[in-house]
């Protein structure tokens, strides 16, 4: 039977894991047989770093190859082919894939979602789970080819277990281990997920249901939380006390409404959500980002009482909330309901509550669930489902119970 040159590839490189699992193979002879141009082709899909064409007076191409110690070596030559030439001999002479640490696939899968996401946050938050969950595990420093389904079972239970894990918790750093091992087989570096089959087996730490007294501000607390923003509002004219009054009637994320341009609001009746701020957590810069959280623009209701209190507000400058000029940060809103509690003697409700106060008043008024998700910018009914609690004082609801039955 005669294979052609992928078949043939494919079947060079299974024989290379043979040996790199049984010692049974002579790997150079085995290499040998591959062509040039399908090593180079390997080459490609492996190398995580940038290859880089000439620049300036720099006139080599270059790139950086780091070995299975971790370390990094800046690689040169005169032309990209011959650049590869060089990461042919490494790869393939060094064993690469043979060598692969966890904490190097992390590293390179980390590459890799870095050129993908336009969330620096997310990076930083798998940084500070792989610290915390990974990095003092067995897993960190154990060779790639050592992994298997049982051995990541008995870590994940083990983390699960001592770190009394809730479910939705241990979903967020699962994301970790998954996108790592997806990767690898993208790259070739496997050819079986060891993921596939892990299950937890030991006990997830059990959550107390949320409810709408600590979720959202009720009826009550709402009436007063508006007499003290329009007191404030008087006595300084500062437009936070306004804007926090106005997400009570349309809902945004709170990034999404200190975003908020007067080009925004052309028809009177509804609002064009496409831009939010973004906070970056490594170095706590603010800035706008001309998209949402979900990457997808949406039209949200104003209502009339909405419109009255934008109207309040002088058409100055392209951002709607301001002061002194300035946009107003998500931070200075938050600040607004921090004061308000500190006055109150209560815990603060953060200004996410006044997200889920807008859900849930709509859902109390019998707007339809997909009206609602489609207001919030949510993808999955089931994740406004999760916003909805009830708004009303026990005295209130008692009395809806009474007539009801």
């Amino acid at each position: 039977m005669r294979l052609d040159n992928d078949t043939f590839l494919e079947y060079q490189l299974a024989l290379l894991n043979l040996n790199s699992k049984y010692g049974i193979l002579n790997m150079d002879n085995v290499l040998e047989q591959i062509p040039m141009s399908k090593k180079i082709e390997q080459v490609r899909k492996i190398h995580p770093y940038s290859i880089t064409p000439p620049t300036g007076s720099n006139k080599r191409w270059q790139t950086r190859y780091r070995d299975g110690n971790g370390k990094y070596t800046n690689i040169q030559a005169p032309t990209e082919e011959t650049l590869l030439e060089k990461l042919v001999m490494l790869y393939f002479s060094n064993s690469y894939i043979d060598k692969l640490t966890f904490a190097n696939l992390f590293e390179d899968w980390l590459s890799y979602k870095k050129e993908l996401t336009g969330s620096p946050n997310t990076i930083t938050r798998h940084k500070q789970h792989y610290k915390k969950y990974f990095e003092l595990s067995k897993l960190h420093n154990m060779k790639l080819k050592q992994i298997d389904t049982l051995l990541l079972e008995t870590e994940c239970n083990r983390i699960v277990r001592e770190f009394n894990l809730a479910r939705k918790e241990w979903t967020n750093i699962k994301t970790i281990l998954l996108g790592m091992f997806e990767y690898a087989i993208r790259k070739k570096y496997l050819t079986v997920n060891p993921m596939n089959d892990v299950k937890i087996l030991v006990k997830y730490r059990q959550v107390i249901r949320k409810t709408g007294k600590t979720q959202t501000f009720n009826t009550e607390e709402l009436a007063e939380l508006n007499r003290y923003l329009n007191t404030k509002f008087t006595e300084t004219g500062d437009f936070a006390f306004l804007a926090v009054q106005v997400n009570f009637y349309l809902g945004l994320r709170v990034g999404e409404l200190v975003a908020l341009k007067w080009s925004d609001w052309e028809d009177e009746t509804t609002l064009h959500i496409v831009r939010e701020e973004v906070r970056e957590q490594e170095n706590n810069l603010r800035y706008v980002a001309d998209h949402t959280k979900t990457h997808l623009d949406r039209f949200v209701v104003v209502p009339p009482k909405a419109i009255e209190l934008l109207n309040k507000i002088p058409r100055q400058g392209e951002f709607i909330f301001t002061r002194n000029g300035e946009r107003l940060t998500s931070r200075q809103i938050a600040y607004v309901l921090e004061k308000y509690a500190e006055r109150q003697g209560v815990k603060t409700k953060s200004t996410h509550k006044m997200r889920k106060t807008y859900a849930s008043l709509l859902a109390s008024n019998g707007v339809p669930l997909d009206a609602i998700r489609e207001l919030l910018g949510h993808t999955e009914l089931s994740t406004t489902l999760n916003y909805i609690y009830n708004p009303l004082p026990e005295k209130d609801t008692y009395e809806l119970i009474s007539k009801a039955l």
